[in-house]
């Protein structure tokens, strides 16, 4: 049980107005596994990893792990997030969302670039993001991905989290502890 103090600035209602929101913004969208998983259970998941398995206690963080694809993946918008949380945790958002407008590829390798410039509290999401897509891809990959397809993604993603070591020693276990499942 954490300690009362490590409680104390945990801002939950914001917590739940983020999931709130996300829940709504992701309504109909579903993952690409087989059984087509209601897309929020994504955010969920990596809100839990932070909370329950790496110890993370700061709300921000885990607001905008909740929100991390709202921009990416919705017609949210940066000012939205602003105006709704505040501009930490809609700044945290930012730096983890990709610019869907360019092509999936140059997308990848800016990640991979882009990594080592997050802020510690950006690095921490984007840990969780990797962490929880790798569990995902190894239990119920993505309809039509070959084995050739979804080592190639864990192999990205350690591209990926390689450029943030040193961030949080605990997320960077569960993330290797994930990559040790490489189909």
């Amino acid at each position: 049980m954490p300690e009362k103090s490590a409680l104390q600035d945990f801002d939950l209602p914001t917590v739940l107005r983020a999931l709130a929101f996300a829940t709504e913004k992701h309504r109909g969208q579903v993952r690409k596994d087989a059984e087509a998983t209601p897309y929020i259970q994504h955010p969920i998941a990596l809100a839990s990893l932070l909370w329950a398995e790496a110890g993370v206690r700061d709300s921000s963080v885990v607001s905008a792990a909740i929100l991390h694809d709202t921009i990416e993946d919705t017609p949210t918008t940066h000012d939205e997030l602003e105006k709704l949380f505040g501009r930490e945790i809609a700044d945290i958002v930012a730096e983890v969302t990709d610019d869907k407008g360019k092509p999936k590829g140059d997308r990848k390798k800016e990640q991979v670039e882009h990594a080592a410039s997050l802020s510690a509290p950006a690095r921490l999401v984007k840990l969780a993001d990797k962490t929880c897509n790798l569990r995902d891809v190894a239990r119920t990959p993505p309809v039509g991905w070959d084995i050739g397809r979804q080592q190639d993604y864990f192999d990205w993603s350690k591209s990926v989290v390689d450029r943030i070591r040193g961030s949080h020693a605990e997320l960077e276990r569960l993330f290797d502890a994930a990559y040790r499942d490489r189909p």
